[in-house]
C-alpha cells in the first residue's frame, strides 16, 4: 500500500505546477486524499483536502482561488493544479489518504502517506 507524489519541480513567481498523487495497492475511490506542505522550519501545513464520496473540498485561506484539488478515480489519482504560484508556497508538497468520508486537514487523520515532492517558486 503506497502513496507517490509527484510533479514538483521549478517554477518562476506567477507560474503553475499540477502534482500528482497516485497510490499502489488500493483504490482511492473511498478515501479521503489531502495535500499538504512543510517549509523549512515550518510545520506541515493543511492545503487541501477533498472528500471521495462527493468530491467535497477544502482549502486552506492561503491557497484558495489559487489551487485546485481534483480527482480521477479511473486512474486511481489525486491532483493538485497550483495557479499563480508565489514564492512562499515554496515547501516540500505531501499527500496523505484515509477510508473515511470526512474531509479533515489535520495531518494526524490520514492513515497513509506519499513521499514529499519539492516545489520551489523563484525567479
Amino acid at each position: 500500500v503506497q502513496l507517490q507524489a509527484s510533479g514538483g519541480g521549478l517554477v518562476q513567481p506567477g507560474g503553475s505546477l499540477r502534482l500528482s498523487c497516485t497510490s499502489s495497492g488500493f483504490t482511492l475511490d473511498y478515501y479521503s486524499v489531502g495535500w499538504f506542505r512543510q517549509a523549512p522550519g515550518k510545520e506541515r501545513e493543511g492545503v487541501s483536502c477533498i472528500t471521495g464520496s462527493d468530491g467535497s473540498a477544502y482549502y486552506a485561506d492561503s491557497v484558495n482561488g489559487r489551487f485546485t484539488i481534483s480527482r480521477d478515480n479511473a486512474k486511481n489519482t489525486v491532483y493538485l493544479q497550483m495557479n499563480s504560484l508565489k514564492p512562499e508556497d515554496t515547501a516540500v508538497y505531501y499527500c496523505a489518504a484515509k477510508y473515511s468520508t470526512v474531509l479533515s486537514r489535520t495531518p494526524g487523520f490520514y492513515d497513509y502517506w506519499g513521499k514529499g515532492t519539492l516545489v520551489t517558486v523563484s525567479s
